[in-house]
């Protein structure tokens, strides 16, 4: 029997019988007198505070382990929030005499916390594997440099980390022994990697999996952004800065009583620093816009009607914005960096290139399936599909000049669906299931990796916040990442990637935890007490 179990009955017997004595608790509770009478004690140094009695029942102790296990859970593992600042926490808490919250303690809870996380996702990955519901990987990866390099790879349609490792170096070969290493027992396939242009990327893509490489649309907009937003800023702020001085010293002119000449000059100023700061504030937004444009022109369909495309039609609408982009720096003066738009250029084909692979594979799945009419194939490419892709896309959109480009698109096409006469046709269940099949593929459909970057961007700063950190708490980072990490409707990228669901992991690992350690009594508190 543990020492809360105790403890609870000792209070329980009290509770019943307030005048009851110790040999009488002794009795009732099968204890001996040595205990009641210590654990009396302790539970006496306990009440301190009008609510320290509420922790001594069982469910006050039920609700202090989950309240406990939850700071130290979500602040202490999945925020990075020092033992230091959580003992404080707890301390507000008038805590301090009912647990142990002294940051060595806080840490050995933590590290059970670690171990029990690790082993209760191992496992349910494991049976995720054994039930054999893995659909195609597309796949992004990269390195990021914390306190060592640490490979990552991750599924873009499901968000699933399958990889974050530290390593010595990037090679080709290092990629591709982890990577095989970790895919092989998932009998599964990559459908393409989108990635930056680093060699052993490409390789790993081409040679190890057989797949497409598809350059990484944000980082091919990072490079134009990279290399030109600032000097379109920096003359943007000149003209600004001119302007003020200029309407500065009309004012002064003004209340000094100058000349009329004086003043006329002044206001001409005025005038030019204005026409100034429109001119670039218009290069600005035409600059913002090609970028724009080029990022909406990646997509199945045209934004504009909703027509299907090709990799040939999105290659040269991209090669246009590129050309365009670069009159415009020519037209007001700015430097062009070729080498910047030699390798924008250089990767646009490959870029486009998803287009064509996201085709092929969505109707080498029809046809796998079902032999469609012409008729029913229009209904799925013009309708279906689209309808599903804008929903999802609106759903995801930021920016109110973007967000409301797709909703317009989106609703165009779902009148059409809905007006087209097969959509009437379907019973209810089948379109239902049509419409599942459509929201699947239309996921399969990615063409930047910031969702490596953004998972890259939070170990960074985790990192930071722990200042030194135990060997296995990367493997604690992507396990709460696949299994705690929920999107809006609920689901987490390990019941996306399996296609099943796995139980709450912080309700299955609060479960294994028996008791935590007790409060210790400080030499001080001693010393006072005597």
């Amino acid at each position: 029997m543990g020492y809360w179990t105790k403890s609870r009955l000792i209070f329980n017997s009290f509770r019943e019988h307030a005048q009851a004595s110790i040999r009488q608790v002794a009795r009732q509770t099968g204890l001996s007198k040595s205990s009641v009478h210590r654990l009396g004690q302790a539970m006496a140094g306990r009440d301190r505070h009008p609510e320290s009695w509420f922790w001594e029942s069982e469910e006050g102790r039920r609700w202090l382990d989950r309240l406990v296990v939850a700071v130290l859970y979500h602040f202490g593992l999945k925020r990075g929030v020092g033992a230091e600042t959580m003992r404080a926490f707890f301390a507000c808490l008038h805590l301090e005499q009912q647990v142990g919250c002294s940051p060595s303690t806080l840490r050995v809870v933590m590290e059970q916390l670690e171990r029990l996380v690790l082993e209760t996702t191992e496992g349910w990955e494991r049976e995720g594997i054994a039930q054999g519901q893995i659909g195609p990987i597309v796949g992004t990866v990269d390195e990021t440099f914390l306190q060592r390099m640490m490979l990552v790879f991750m599924d873009l349609i499901s968000g699933y980390v399958l990889l974050e490792e530290v390593a010595d170096d990037r090679t080709y070969e290092t990629w591709y022994e982890r990577v095989k290493a970790r895919l092989e027992p998932m009998k599964t396939h990559v459908l393409y990697l989108v990635s930056d242009r680093a060699k052993a990327l490409i390789k790993l893509a081409e040679t190890g999996l057989k797949c497409p490489s598809i350059p990484d649309l944000f980082h091919l907009l990072h490079e134009l952004v990279k290399g030109y937003s600032l000097g379109i800023w920096r003359q943007l702020k000149t003209a600004r800065q001119g302007l003020s001085r200029a309407q500065e010293h009309l004012v002064t002119c003004q209340a000094a009583g100058a000349s009329a000449a004086q003043i006329e000059s002044a206001r001409a100023a005025v005038a030019a620093g204005e026409a100034e700061v429109a001119h670039w504030q218009q290069a600005r937004d035409t600059y913002r816009g090609h970028l724009e444009a080029m990022s909406l022109s990646v997509h199945p369909w045209r934004l504009t009607d909703s027509m299907p495309q090709s990799s040939q039609e999105v290659e040269a609408q991209l090669a246009a914005e590129v050309a365009a982009l670069q009159e415009l720096l020519e037209s007001h003066g700015l430097a062009v960096k070729l080498k910047v738009l030699d390798k924008v250029r250089k990767q646009l084909a490959g870029l486009a290139a998803v287009i064509d692979v996201w085709w092929q594979t969505v109707r080498q799945d029809v046809h796998s399936q079902i032999t469609l009419t012409p008729r029913w194939t229009t209904w799925v490419e013009a309708h279906l599909l689209p309808l599903m892709y804008w929903q999802d896309q609106g759903s995801r959109a930021r920016g109110h000049r973007r967000k409301a480009q797709v909703l317009q698109v989106l609703e165009v096409v779902q009148a059409a669906f809905e007006a087209h006469p097969l959509t009437a046709q379907l019973p209810p269940e089948v379109l239902a299931g049509w419409t599942a099949w459509a929201a699947e593929h239309v996921q399969t459909f990615q063409r930047a990796s910031s969702a490596v970057e953004g998972r890259n961007g939070y170990l960074s700063q985790m990192h930071h916040n722990h200042r030194g950190l135990p060997k296995r708490r990367y493997q604690v980072w992507s396990a709460l990442h696949n299994f705690d990490c929920r999107a809006s409707d609920g689901s987490t990228p390990a019941s996306r990637f399996f296609w099943r669901e796995f139980p709450d992991l912080f309700e299955t690992v609060l479960a294994h935890i028996e008791e935590l350690p007790r409060a210790r009594k400080r030499r001080l508190a001693i010393a006072l007490s005597g």
